[in-house]
């Protein structure tokens, strides 16, 4: 058998688990972006508030965040949840629901310096301009601030996505099975120690450089508008 079937006949036996991991894999970064901006824009929020109390609780969950491995805080969640959740709550115990905890907390302290960044760098006078017009301080900042300051952290927000997308490989180590978890379980059946990983390796190129052309597409569409 040449080289070109040998691949072929791989693609073919094992095409269908790389697909389920990858789809895994996609999931968790999609749910960990958007839990992730949610929570993120609270906290952004927070530290932006003039209130001491909540500037201070918001810098300290976003330090403590930043300042741990993204691998011991699924830990934490993954077997610390599962330890107080009750058996008989079946989704919360749920293995994918509680990694996709662990991946949105961890993204939203990330994301929050993203937004409070972009918010900041959006010129002071459009507050003062939008509250001249009569708009109350929420309405500026539903209406001119934030649609000005997500279109130029975008670009950010996109990269932390693709970042989830790579680093949700941590989660082969409590048995999800994502892209990773997939490639691993095929060596182990082919007895093939590089094969597996380079396919994995591939797609998760394809999946990162799509999305990043889709974004370089889109920023350009916004630069015309």
């Amino acid at each position: 058998m040449n080289f070109i079937q040998s691949q072929i006949e791989f693609i073919r036996r094992f095409g269908t688990s790389y697909l389920s991991g990858a789809i895994v894999t996609l999931e968790l970064s999609l749910i960990g972006v958007i839990l992730g901006l949610l929570i993120g824009l609270l906290i952004c929020f927070m530290r932006l508030s003039k209130s001491k109390i909540l500037e201070r609780i918001a810098t300290i969950y976003v330090d403590i965040i930043r300042g741990t491995p993204m691998l011991v805080q699924l830990f934490i969640f993954y077997y610390g949840l599962k330890s107080i959740i009750p058996q008989n709550t079946l989704f919360f115990r749920n293995s994918m629901f509680l990694c996709s905890v662990a991946i949105c907390i961890n993204s939203s302290a990330y994301i929050s310096e993203v937004l409070r960044g972009g918010i900041l760098s959006v010129n002071k006078g459009q507050m003062e301009a939008a509250r001249s017009l009569g708009l109350s301080q929420k309405q500026a900042m539903q209406n001119v601030i934030l649609p000005q300051a997500l279109k130029n952290i975008l670009p950010s927000l996109v990269n932390e996505f693709i970042s989830l997308i790579k680093e949700t490989a941590i989660v082969l180590n409590v048995g999800i099975a994502d892209l990773t978890y997939s490639a691993n379980v095929i060596r182990g059946t082919t007895f093939e120690s590089i094969r597996p990983f380079i396919y994995s390796a591939i797609i998760y190129f394809v999946m990162t450089y799509s999305l990043s052309k889709a974004m370089k597409a889109l920023e350009r569409r916004l630069s015309a508008q």
